[in-house]
This record gives C-alpha cells, sequence and structure tokens, in this order.
C-alpha cells in the first residue's frame, strides 16, 4: 500500500513538471525568451553580456519596421545568431557595401546593419536576408540592470 502512495505522489509530480516543461516551451518558442549579446556589431546601443528581452510574434505576422533591432539566424552559418538592426524593408533602395551602388531589396526579404559600421558583418556584406531567418524583435534590454531600457517604439 505505501507503495502505491509513492507511485501515485510521483507519477503526480511527473505530470506537474511535465505541464510546467511544455508551457515554458511553449512560451519560449511562441511568446519570447532571453537573449545573451556578444560582440561590438551592436555598438554603443547593446554590448556584449547584454541580455535581451524577444518576443516572437511580430516577425511572425511580418509586423517588422524599419529601425527594428531583431535576432535572426546567420545567413553564412545557420548555427549561430545574430543581432542587427532592419535599415531596409522589401522595396527599399539601400546602398551596397562592396557594389558601391543601390541595391533594392526583394520581396521576402530584408537589409540588416549593425550599430558599429565600422565593425559588423552584415547585410553590407551578405545581402539581403530572408525574413524567414528573423527568430524574434528586440523589446527590451534587462541586463546589466543599471542599463534596464526599452528598444523598441511599440
Amino acid at each position: 500500500m505505501v507503495f502505491v502512495k509513492f507511485l501515485a505522489k510521483t507519477f503526480g509530480f511527473g505530470g506537474y513538471f511535465l505541464q510546467c516543461a511544455c508551457i515554458t516551451h511553449c512560451t519560449f518558442e511562441y511568446l519570447g525568451d532571453f537573449v545573451m549579446c556578444s560582440g561590438p556589431s551592436m555598438e554603443p546601443t547593446l554590448e556584449t553580456n547584454n541580455i535581451l528581452f524577444t518576443e516572437h510574434i511580430t516577425p511572425r505576422l511580418q509586423r517588422l519596421r524599419r529601425g527594428d533591432i531583431i535576432i535572426a539566424k546567420n545567413p553564412r552559418n545557420p548555427k549561430q545568431n545574430i543581432c542587427k538592426r532592419i535599415t531596409g524593408l522589401p522595396g527599399d533602395k539601400v546602398n551596397g557595401h562592396f557594389s558601391r551602388r543601390s541595391v533594392v531589396v526583394p520581396k521576402g526579404y530584408v537589409w540588416l546593419e549593425g550599430d558599429n559600421s565600422g565593425n559588423s558583418s552584415d547585410s553590407r556584406v551578405y545581402g539581403p536576408v530572408p525574413q524567414g531567418l528573423i527568430r524574434s524583435r528586440v523589446v527590451c534590454r534587462v541586463w546589466p540592470l543599471n542599463k534596464i531600457s526599452s528598444l523598441t517604439d511599440f
């Protein structure tokens, strides 16, 4: 009888744990999550080791705007994420880097640039980025505590 009660409590705890894990996974996958920034490409706006809160809804609804800071898969290395600012939307004419001539951003793509243009590998190097690579939009910086700030214009 004691063993049956033990099993019931164990499975009960396991069920609660599984529910919490599912809710946490869905929240971080579909609503928003936290991202640690690394590298100098977004300085002075963002610095290495800043922790950002990002949301996943805007990219899925294709409601991104020029000026939004986003997290995307690196077009040259899909195992790596990048943090850049959208500077061109489909149909916009932007300045290419190596070609020294204007480029029109194709439908389904965006033009991404780091705020630190002298030290950023971005669309000026690899061209327009497919919107499907965008994972989330940065909402605010949450760490370090003395630099908590909103990074969006809602």
